[in-house]
This record gives structure tokens, C-alpha cells and sequence, in this order.
């Protein structure tokens, strides 16, 4: 299948003939994998022909899809732009193979570190049953948007309020907040705890990724110290070595227990906005499925109906 072709129907390289399917599947591998290899790889190709194809791709657009300054491979702002209307072109063109057939280009969703919490795994035993021939992909991804503005992913899980540029988002659900301390601390011995039991030491903050900050607490009773980290690993070492305390929303106690660390309600917490985040362009066909299954889980998982 060809999407466009020089004005006198002559053939001859790539970019003189216009672009066919094959070059957005390799430039939609090579967005996928980071690295032309594992993209060579996973299409069956040799490493020079994708990188002809997608040289091609680029000339024929007069773009830079690709930043190829690093090893691992980035998309430029245009290719996270193309990106999306280069998913959506092959999964039309697949489903035009296979009329009335599910989509097969995989759903990949981002987080920074809780998914959907205890909707997790009901998220993804329905959407396999539902539809298994749509691969529905969760990645961990250490940055504020779990990837999505730079085109990473599809759509992501997020928490808290959500100020980048150019994405639609969802409020899915609210949690609760919980504090995090040392188990073998004194304030593991107490069943609740308040902001102003943790104000009095050092406040663990995840910069990257998390969403507790200074204001959390009033302006005259904040913490007396911070220590920063970059992602949630770093976050639980440290507390559970005791370097300080850390605020969280209540899924990361289930989705990440830690032998050092207690996790106690804090009772006077505001609770923290659970979003469903996208892109506001052309996306992956599947996303309003995605939305609806999200929508249909919490409701009928959540206690109280």
C-alpha cells in the first residue's frame, strides 16, 4: 500500500514513490524499541534497511522524526506528533485486512509507580477477555507524565494534577493518602498518623515522578528538612533506612510493600486525583475502549457502588 506518489507516476527510491505501510511500521518500531537493532529485530529486517526506511520516512516529510544524538534513540517533537497518525494509519489499514476484527497494534500505558492500584489487575484480566488480540502493555515509567509527552506510550495512569501541555485527562478516582515510615520507628507504633507528626524530622520527596511536595503542609508548620530522590525505589530505601519519612497515596501500600517500611493513614491529607491521561491528537483506536473498561472497573469494584 502506497500513501502518495510523485506527480508523474514514475518509480524510483522511496521518497520518489511515497510512502507505504513498511515505512511506518519500521519508524513505528524504532519509536517503540529506542534502538534500530531491537527494531530490526522485532520486524525481521536487517539494522541498514530500517535505517534506510526510516531515512526515507524523514525525507519524504521534510522532518526529523528521530533524535539521534544518543544511543538510545528519541523521538523529536514532530515524531511524537507523527507518531499518533502513523498508529492510527497502520491499525486502520490492518483492520481494513480484517474487517470487524479487534485492533493489534499494542495499547501501551504508562505509570510512575502504582498503575491503576487495586484496579490493576481487574484492568487487565477484563481487557485480555475482552480483547485478546489487542496487546494491552504496562510500563513503569520514572517521569511526571509516565512517558506519554515524549511519546512512550499511548496513555497513562497518573496522579495528581497534571500541567503539561497538549493532554486530556480523566479523573478515574480519588485516594487517600498514606505516610510512609521506618517499621522499626516510633511512628510505625501509632494507627494514624497527622502532617504535623511528620513535620518535626526529614521529608522523603520523589521530585521526578511523585506528587507530595512543601505544600502539602500549611506555610508555618512545613517539614524542618527534605531529602530528594528520583523514583520510588530510592523513595522506600530511604525511609525504611530511616533517613526520613515519605507521603504517598494509599495504592503504593499495596502495590509496593517493603519489609522497612510502615505505611499509617494520614487522616488529615487531602486525597490525590487518579487520572487517565492522553495525548490531544489522534491516539491509539483502542483508547476509548481503555476509557470505558477504566470507567466500568471502578465503578463496579469500588465498596460503596
Amino acid at each position: 500500500m502506497s500513501l502518495g506518489r510523485s506527480g508523474d507516476g514514475r518509480t524510483g527510491s522511496p521518497s520518489s514513490r511515497g510512502i507505504e505501510i513498511r515505512h511506518l511500521r519500521a519508524f513505528l518500531a524504532v519509536a517503540d524499541e529506542g534502538n534500530v537493532t531491537r527494531a530490526a529485530a522485532r520486524l525481521r529486517l536487517t539494522q541498514p534497511a530500517v535505517s534506510r526506511t526510516l531515512a526515507a520516512l524523514e525525507q519524504h516529510l521534510g522532518i526529523r522524526l528521530v533524535d539521534r544524538s544518543t544511543h538510545h534513540l528519541v523521538l523529536t517533537p514532530e515524531g511524537i506528533a507523527f507518531r499518533d497518525k502513523a498508529a492510527a494509519a497502520v491499525a486502520a489499514f490492518d483492520e481494513a485486512l480484517d474487517a470487524g476484527g479487534p485492533h493489534h497494534w499494542p495499547l501501551r500505558i504508562g505509570h510512575a509507580w502504582s498503575a491503576f492500584g487495586p484496579y490493576t489487575t481487574p484492568l487487565l484480566r477484563r481487557w485480555q477477555e475482552r480483547y485478546p488480540q489487542t496487546p494491552l502493555e504496562l510500563l513503569r515509567i520514572d517521569d511526571r507524565t509516565a512517558g506519554l509527552t515524549r511519546g512512550e506510550v499511548d496513555a497513562a495512569l497518573l496522579r495528581g494534577p497534571v500541567e503539561a501541555p497538549g493532554l486530556v485527562t480523566e479523573v478515574l478516582f480519588d485516594e487517600d493518602r498514606v505516610a510512609a515510615v521506618a517499621a522499626d520507628g516510633p511512628l510505625a507504633a501509632r494507627a494514624t498518623l497527622r502532617l504535623a507528626d511528620l513535620a518535626g524530622g526529614t521529608v522523603v520527596l520523589n521530585t521526578v515522578s511523585g506528587t507530595t511536595t512543601m505544600d502539602l503542609w500549611p506555610p508555618d508548620a512545613r517539614p524542618v528538612a527534605t531529602l530528594t530522590v528520583a523514583n520510588t525505589d530510592d523513595w522506600l530505601t530511604a525511609i525504611a533506612a530511616g533517613r526520613g519519612v515519605g507521603v504517598s497515596a494509599a495504592s503504593t501500600a499495596g502495590m509496593h510493600p517493603h519489609s522497612g517500611v510502615a505505611y499509617r493513614p494520614l487522616v488529615d491529607a487531602p486525597t490525590v486525583p487518579v487520572l487517565l491521561a492522553r495525548r490531544d491528537a489522534p491516539g491509539h483506536p483502542a483508547l476509548p475502549e481503555l476509557a470505558a473498561l477504566a470507567r466500568e472497573i471502578v465503578r463496579q469494584e469500588t465498596p460503596d457502588g
